[in-house]
């Protein structure tokens, strides 16, 4: 699945009545863990040909599934889905022990395209559990990512979900606590929870660096510079995707008139478009850019041909492919 870089998209002249503007966010979508986990699947689709098996969505994204189940791969909900002997990817959302322990059980050759920052923050989850901490993980139950993270230390590891949540949590020492985080929350919606937090138990440790990751982050202060500029933000992104319903939650509350979730640009309500001169553009960190032009060329079709990009941050942090795709001598080093 080749599809197009986060290129910068030229404007675009109306086809009739009067211009009217897009603001385009950057950055958005693929960041760094999602090419790593795409690239993945493809890779070893070219390397061992189909079927290849993932467990669950290797990103959250309904067209980067549904272009990869056309190549080949078999998304599948439990290893326990997969034939003994066969090749299996593990999704960007990282995996509990207990699940490596059943693909070792099956026999299944693994690949593990788990992102680096889920990793960093199961090597957290081990360290403080090893110092017997009580770790309050900040994050939505059932997630594939808190189900990881939970897995590696679940006698250790309570989850928070918001701060209304505060007021149920019980710590056996209040000298030993520590928060992480899911990677993929609002900044602002997780330190209010950490705030509740702390004032409960004012000894609360900060995690050793920032769970959030890095390209959450950068997505969400691009949607905060351009909302309050926008009678409508798109954002282009799967409902099952936590960082782009963070995106619509962020516009919202940064001052936009309105904010939508779309998957593709046909989802797109005229009515939305009744009024408005300024819409916001950009996507979660799973979405292809090839959506996002999608998009774009739809709004230019109906009067809005002046595209600006608002660009709060750049980013260049690349992920080498999991080890077991790499050649022979990368692999060894």
């Amino acid at each position: 699945m080749t599809l197009p870089g986060p290129e910068v998209i030229r404007t675009l002249e109306p086809m009739s009545g009067t211009a009217k503007q897009v603001l385009l966010a950057k950055p958005r979508g693929y960041c760094a863990g999602v090419d790593r986990a795409v690239e993945a699947v493809e890779q070893a689709l070219d390397k061992y040909g189909a079927p290849v098996y993932v467990r669950k969505e290797i990103v959250h994204n309904k067209h980067v599934v549904e272009t990869l189940r056309d190549r080949g791969a078999i998304f599948v909900e439990e290893a326990s889905e997969v034939p003994e002997g066969a090749h299996v990817v593990f999704s960007a959302h990282g995996v509990s022990p207990a699940v490596r322990e059943e693909a070792k059980g099956r026999q299944l050759r693994t690949i593990d395209a788990t992102c680096p920052l889920v990793t960093k923050v199961h090597q957290e989850a081990k360290r403080f559990a090893r110092e017997d901490y009580d770790i309050l993980l900040v994050g939505h139950a059932g997630h594939e990512e808190v189900e990881g993270t939970s897995g590696e230390a679940p006698e250790h590891i309570q989850l928070v979900e918001s701060a209304a949540d505060v007021d149920k949590v019980t710590v056996r020492d209040p000298d030993k606590v520590v928060w992480l985080s899911q990677t993929t929350l609002s900044v602002d919606e997780t330190m209010e929870t950490v705030r509740a937090l702390r004032e409960r138990f004012p000894k609360l440790q900060n995690p050793p660096s920032d769970d959030i990751c890095y390209a959450t982050q950068n997505r969400q202060v691009a949607v905060k510079t351009m909302a309050p500029r926008c009678d409508l933000v798109l954002v282009v992104g799967s409902r099952n995707s936590s960082n782009s319903v963070r995106l619509v939650e962020v516009a919202l509350g940064a001052g936009a008139g309105a904010s939508y979730l779309i998957d593709y640009a046909k989802e797109i309500d005229e009515s939305w478009l009744e009024g408005v001169s300024t819409v916001g553009v950009t996507s979660g960190a799973s979405v292809p850019e090839v959506l996002v032009r999608g998009v774009v060329e739809h709004l230019a079709e109906r009067g809005f041909g002046s595209v600006e990009e608002v660009d709060t941050a750049e980013e260049t942090l690349v992920f080498s492919l999991p080890r077991e795709l790499r050649p022979a001598r990368a692999a060894a080093r």
